[in-house]
């Protein structure tokens, strides 16, 4: 075991109360969520040798103990790149906490945001050529709804498909507000494999341990403007920021100029960052990665 690696209780006290008397909530969230990750590595690390100490052959249990080692290594540097790009987050946000004020009567169901208009019956159609194969990923606007903290929020049923085969299956619950803000009450969410549920990561309902609603879109976006579109730490904690309010896209479906184009980055998925263009009167119509390997462009719109 080396020593230096783990570290001493006493300290994580110290930092702890170090993070509350820091000058803005939002680093101080940053720091509590680093060292929370850091003794979670930790714990793994300590729980992996307990194992490897039940292994007999000495070189079996020295291979054992060496994997521990390295895993315990990868675990805490997610840990720092978790923290470094919550507090670019920080930065974005001006340090200010997430705390919004949810009043039901300031809401509805009626969401005709020019950027992100969901009228139930619609469904937008997207593709995107991957590694994988053919992604396809259909947005379905239902006629359902959902209670959330007492806002009747609209459902969205999105499913994802890799060569005809279900990987993704969400619900997600939006509502709008007085001012026309759209705003994101939870999700739902399930990823398949072979027609098999492996992860439930990523969901989150407004209410529910300390998850806090966010907003998706803006009822006027400004260049610059930067929000949190969710709040769960460690879960969901998806932040956008508008870079341009005329950019133009030319996808499958048509032509759109003057489109709201952002950037949306995520405290648990460091390397995540997504290119997003919206369109008035229709919303989302193309989407990049960082990477620029997958490409989701509207293909089709269907309405009932």
């Amino acid at each position: 075991m080396k020593l230096s690696t783990v570290l001493s209780p006493f300290v994580f006290v110290l930092a702890a109360n170090a993070a509350f008397g820091q000058s803005d909530p939002c680093s101080a969230s940053a720091s509590e969520a680093l060292h929370s990750c850091q003794l979670s590595a930790q714990s793994d690390y300590f729980l992996a040798l307990a194992k490897c100490a039940n292994e007999s052959d000495p070189a079996k249990r020295d291979t054992c103990q060496q994997q521990a080692e390295a895993a315990l290594q990868d675990a805490l540097a997610l840990c720092n790149a978790q923290f470094s790009a919550r507090e670019k987050i920080c930065q974005f946000l001006g340090g200010r906490g997430w705390d919004p004020e949810i009043k039901p009567s300031d809401f509805s169901a009626n969401i005709d945001n020019p950027y992100y208009p969901l009228k139930p019956g619609t469904t937008f159609v997207y593709q995107a050529h991957t590694a994988d194969g053919l992604l396809e990923n259909r947005v379905a606007v239902t006629h359902k709804t959902k209670m959330i903290l007492g806002v009747t929020c609209v459902e969205v049923h999105d499913t994802v498909r890799v060569n005809g085969q279900l990987t993704e299956d969400t619900l997600d619950w939006f509502a709008q507000d007085r001012a026309g803000n759209v705003w994101y009450f939870g999700e739902d969410s399930e990823e398949l494999s072979e027609g098999r549920v492996t992860s439930l990561g990523g969901s989150w309902t407004a209410g529910v341990d300390g998850a806090k609603p966010g907003i998706i879109m803006e009822a006027d976006p400004k260049v610059g403007d930067a929000y949190r579109q969710e709040l769960l730490l460690d879960e969901a904690e998806d932040v956008a920021r508008v870079l341009s309010l005329d950019a133009d896209v030319k996808v499958p479906y048509g032509t759109f100029n003057d489109c709201v184009k952002t950037m949306e980055t995520s405290g648990v998925e460091p390397d995540e960052l997504t290119f997003k263009f919206y369109a008035r009167g229709v919303g989302v119509v193309f989407e990049n990665d960082v990477s620029g390997n997958q490409k989701n462009s509207l293909v089709k719109i269907i309405v009932e």
